[in-house]
């Protein structure tokens, strides 16, 4: 690991840089519960539409402490807010609030920073009043983690029946590259609405989340499958397999052992490249309406919110930063897969 860390680094900055974002990220992510100012499903109602409030540095032309303003409503029919800044609110670490469970298992009341009876919201907050940054580093939980499981479960489908059809060949290669050229013949994100209408709509966000996970891996290992098979059709004639055979060991254990980690040069650069596919295909799902249900966020329902509706998009433009994330997952899981690519490419060794 570290050597191909090292030749990222020296062959491909752009690619490096993009592994340390998707480490930021993912750390966002899983310190979600500690970082957050506010659970994802408060509601300020006073504040619905709220504009970005930040933390300032200066006051009366001096550097003091970090701290933020009070925030009023103008026209509340409009949503028009200003700063009164007669009114201060220092921010303060480790400050109390809500009680929520850290990871789903500690307890807790405290938050990593507040403002005390005054308001911070970062990214503003939507029409509800929610704290848009902390939705986004939620929403990041459920969208990033998507794409993982669901390229994970693909992948082990993909090798499998990738391996065991170009391995045995025959009647068993026919069987299953029908399967696969069936599965490929639907448009995947069609194919995708399909298997999610066949399910109730009013079920819980877990059982939603599990949901999509199985779908995009239903509908996503067909093509890895389809290329590892002919790449096993050519690795089982080496002359190191044929001494396996001669051996005596098991199917099971030359595909496994000798065949199959021979693809892994190509199938991880895939893999990287396909979660992008994943994390538009939750977002896309969510954006309809068919995907995680609120209050839970993920980045293609808050989204939605945005989409279709012009005194959101012109009034209040910072509820598109889910896209920006998704814009900048997607760029940089992109940049990776190209550099690993390169990396992982024996002739460039």
């Amino acid at each position: 690991m570290r050597v191909f860390i090292r030749r990222l680094k020296h062959r491909n900055r752009l690619s490096f840089v993009s592994l340390w974002i998707l480490v930021f990220l993912y750390c966002l992510a899983l310190l979600a519960d500690f970082i957050v100012p506010y659970p994802y499903d408060l509601q300020h109602r006073d504040y619905a539409l709220c504009p970005p409030v930040l933390p300032h540095i200066f006051h009366n032309g001096r550097i003091t402490s970090p701290f933020v303003y009070g925030i009023e409503i103008v026209n509340p029919a409009f949503k028009e807010y200003r700063q009164d800044t007669s009114k201060i609110y220092p921010l303060k670490l480790f400050v109390k609030g809500p009680e929520r469970k850290v990871l789903g298992i500690i307890k807790t009341d405290r938050y990593l920073f507040g403002a005390g009876e005054g308001k911070i919201f970062i990214f503003g907050t939507d029409n509800h009043g929610r704290d848009v940054f902390s939705r986004v580093l939620y929403g990041t939980r459920v969208s990033l983690s998507i794409g993982i499981i669901g390229v994970a479960v693909s992948f082990i489908l993909g090798l499998f029946i990738g391996g065991v059809s170009g391995y045995f060949g025959g009647k068993v290669d026919t069987f299953l590259m029908r399967l696969v050229e069936i599965i490929m013949m639907f448009p995947f994100f069609y194919l995708m609405l399909a298997l999610r209408a066949i399910f109730p709509a009013n079920l819980s966000s877990v059982q939603v989340y599990l949901l999509i996970v199985v779908i995009l891996s239903l509908t996503g290992w067909a093509s890895l499958a389809r290329i590892i098979r002919g790449m096993v059709l050519s690795i089982k004639e080496e002359e190191y397999v044929m001494a396996a055979r001669a051996l005596g060991l098991s199917s099971f254990r030359i595909i496994t052992r000798h065949i199959l980690p021979n693809t892994f040069s190509y199938t991880i650069t895939a893999l990287t490249l396909s979660i992008p596919d994943y994390i538009l295909g939750e977002s896309a799902l969510s954006l309809l309406g068919l995907g995680i249900q609120e209050p839970y966020p993920s980045w293609g329902n808050m989204l939605s919110v945005a989409v279709g509706n012009l005194r959101v998009l012109t009034g209040a433009p910072w509820m598109l930063i889910p896209g920006f994330f998704i814009f900048l997952t997607v760029i940089v899981f992109n940049f990776l897969g190209d550099g690993l690519r390169d990396v992982m490419d024996p002739k460039n060794w």
